[in-house]
């Protein structure tokens, strides 16, 4: 069995060796590097606004570190923000907080979708202020959803993403080794990640159809399966409700 890890290079580690304590082949080959975005002046703007706020929602580790980072740069303190209730996607970016003496709401479903299904907010009211520490590209469907409920949403773009170089390099020598293989298992964990993977195999059809991919929630799911049907593939897809390695191991086990 040959497993592609798709997760950034220091979310990946956990997973892979995991795997490869169960004698599972594990190719690590991350499809996205996440890059801060220089500080400027809209950035500058956004960080004077932020005391203001009532909620912030944090959407990675990396949005954490460089967030922070940027605190700083405004001259801002954690005390002059002590008021604001923190949301993190997900465990690991609750982790991140902590480290900063911040205690965080966690979704039960590490997804937008599962975000938005979290009571403080769906309690809010037209009018409330929440700021999102995020990467280019990311949670667009839940702030679309909190600002047609009438939320003022400041968004703080704190990253980019981009598909890293070594990958690039990595790929023919991956493309040759997938040909010779019957079937493979990759996890993927965002549209970009599913973007950049089909790009880099350059719509190679049967390079494609030999996937079985682990998927993050429903939304993901549902654009797999849209590219499925419009391309006529043959694959395997599996939902999964959050990123946690025995999650993965048990889907694997599974199928």
């Amino acid at each position: 069995m040959l497993f592609i890890n798709t997760r950034p290079q220091t979310r990946a580690e956990n997973l892979s060796h995991a795997l490869r304590m169960a004698q599972v082949e594990v190719l690590d080959l991350p499809l996205l590097e996440l890059v801060a975005r220089p500080w400027s002046n809209t950035l500058s703007e956004l960080y004077q606004r932020l005391p203001s706020t009532q909620l912030i929602v944090v959407v990675s580790p990396t949005a954490v570190e460089i967030g922070m980072d940027y605190l700083t740069k405004a001259s801002l303190s954690l005390e002059a923000i002590q008021h604001i209730q923190w949301i993190a996607v997900g465990e690991a970016t609750a982790q991140a907080l902590a480290l900063y003496g911040i205690v965080a709401k966690v979704p039960l479903v590490e997804t937008s979708e599962g975000m938005l299904q979290l009571p403080i907010l769906q309690a809010l009211s037209a009018g409330t202020c929440i700021a999102f520490w995020r990467g280019e590209g990311g949670r667009l469907f839940m702030m679309d959803r909190l600002q047609q409920q009438g939320i003022d949403v400041l968004n703080f773009i704190l990253y980019q993403r981009r598909c890293p170089v070594l990958t690039e390099q990595k790929i023919p020598h991956l493309l040759a080794k997938l040909a010779q293989e019957k079937q493979y298992y990759m996890v993927v964990s965002s549209e970009a990640s599913w973007i950049n993977w089909i790009d880099l195999v350059r719509a190679g059809d049967e390079v494609v159809a030999k996937g079985h991919y682990l998927v993050l929630g429903e939304r993901l799911y549902q654009v797999v399966s849209d590219y499925k049907k419009n391309h006529q593939a043959c694959f395997n897809i599996t939902r999964l409700s959050d990123l946690k390695t025995d999650s993965i191991l048990q889907q694997i086990a599974v199928v």
